[in-house]
């Protein structure tokens, strides 16, 4: 008898309207949506993280055009493997081609596929999970545009993972399965984005959990964790939850205990959480070192993007450094409290006019409206400073800025911002 194929592959979408995720290319009116529509395909390379919809947004686009779809790699199949697809489109008049790894493809390879691609016979999507600015060869790039898939958000995940729960036809909607939320929102959440592990832990979860009394397959969160091998954030042995976890770990480099921090580092790093910890990486150089350190933000974000490009399991390593280093930074959060206080002043309606020496003077007859006439250059003066009121009338002795002095830099832009207040 034979194999049924994985759940991840007969749930592949049929058209674009069933594609999940990756709206800013598929959605309505955007540019592969309108491709289709228009039944104007051009050859374009789709890269971005294993299992985020790579190959279904290609099923997608032969499904809803009707062409024929083939399927190949650029490192296992063999350049008569695209002949017969070649011949194929002669006689059909187009093929889309996917073609996987195509940062892989070889000199002999991609000089066959050339003719076929400026003639319009063969419409390639190669797919990669590497910048195609950097890995493909400048031949087929530059006829080829270029989309960026994103991670699938966890809700995007479960949208699909309660689709192939309910297809009868090609999911698992025959079997009676009940699956607990924490279950759901694991398998969701603890794939980081890659519907595709999302979906095959799913459907072997349900496979191999055995039926209750009442013939109803009962899926747990503990079975979720052991199909999908990655620890829930959601509901771990503490009962903490995921945001628990993050909000932890941001306390705790604010409150400079490293240990603290990097535990709980490990634990995002265990569930395989790098977009979270990144995003809040970035959000903690700013707002609760901010100015103390400046530099720890510029540094920061190399460590992410050094992250992002090696993975897991070596992204541990910058991803220490960096907490490590924001853990014992000195600490100022008075960038955040300043522009705070200006948008509370403006969400309160407390704006006040523009000063007419400040407003727009590039046009003919502002002059005689007395705008800008008695503005001072700053660098016409000694220093390139010259007292001059900037604020509205109504908020002009206003200080939003009120600095602190917990490190080097920000005792230096506290000297000056006191004398200039003073001089004021």
């Amino acid at each position: 008898m034979q194999q049924q194929k994985p759940l991840a592959f007969r749930m592949r979408p049929r058209t674009i309207e069933e594609v999940v995720g990756q709206q800013h290319l598929v959605g309505d009116g955007k540019i592969i949506s309108r491709m289709v529509k228009a039944k104007q395909l051009t050859s374009m390379i789709l890269y971005g993280p294993p299992g985020i919809g790579k190959t279904s947004i290609a099923s997608a686009i032969a499904g809803s055009t009707k062409y024929a779809f083939r399927t190949l790699n650029a490192v296992t199949n063999n350049k008569k493997d695209m002949e017969i697809v070649a011949a194929e489109a002669k006689m059909s008049g187009k093929v889309i081609l996917l073609l996987d790894e195509v940062h892989r493809l070889d000199k002999g390879k991609q000089d066959f596929l050339l003719p076929y691609l400026e003639n319009g016979m063969i419409v390639l999507i190669g797919a990669t999970t590497s910048n195609p600015y950097h890995a493909i060869n400048p031949a087929i790039r530059s006829r080829c545009q270029i989309f960026e898939l994103k991670p699938l958000t966890p809700d995007e995940v479960k949208l699909a993972l309660n689709r192939a729960l309910e297809d009868e036809e090609r999911g698992l909607g025959k079997l009676r399965v009940e699956i607990a939320d924490e279950a759901l929102m694991h398998f969701a959440q603890g794939s980081n984005g890659d519907l595709r592990s999302s979906l095959n832990a799913l459907e072997l979860a349900v496979l191999s959990t055995d039926k209750n009394e009442n013939d109803v397959i009962p899926i747990d969160v503990e079975t979720a964790e052991e199909c999908l091998q990655k620890k829930s954030l959601v509901a771990d042995k503490d009962g903490d939850g995921h945001y628990d976890v993050l909000s932890a770990f941001q306390k705790s480099i604010r409150g400079s205990d490293v240990n603290a921090a990097l535990h709980y580092l490990g634990r995002l790093i265990e569930a395989g959480d790098l977009p979270s910890i990144s995003r809040r990486l970035i959000v903690i150089a700013y707002e609760d070192v901010g100015l103390a350190n400046p530099q720890a933000g510029a540094r920061t974000l190399a460590t992410i993007e050094t992250a992002e490009r090696i993975g897991f399991p070596e992204a541990r390593i910058p991803l220490a450094n960096a907490v490590i280093e924001l853990c014992l930074s000195p600490k100022s959060n008075s960038a955040v409290l300043a522009i705070q206080a200006a948008l509370e002043d403006i969400q309160k309606g407390i704006v006040g006019e523009v000063p007419d020496h400040l407003k727009d003077a590039h046009y003919k007859g502002a002059k005689e409206l007395g705008r800008g006439i008695d503005y001072k250059y700053p660098h016409d003066y000694e220093n390139g400073w010259v007292p001059q009121q900037y604020l509205p009338n109504k908020l002009k002795n206003k200080q939003y800025y009120q600095p602190k002095k917990t490190g080097k830099f920000e005792q230096a832009l506290a000297l000056v911002y006191e004398k200039l207040t003073r001089k004021k």
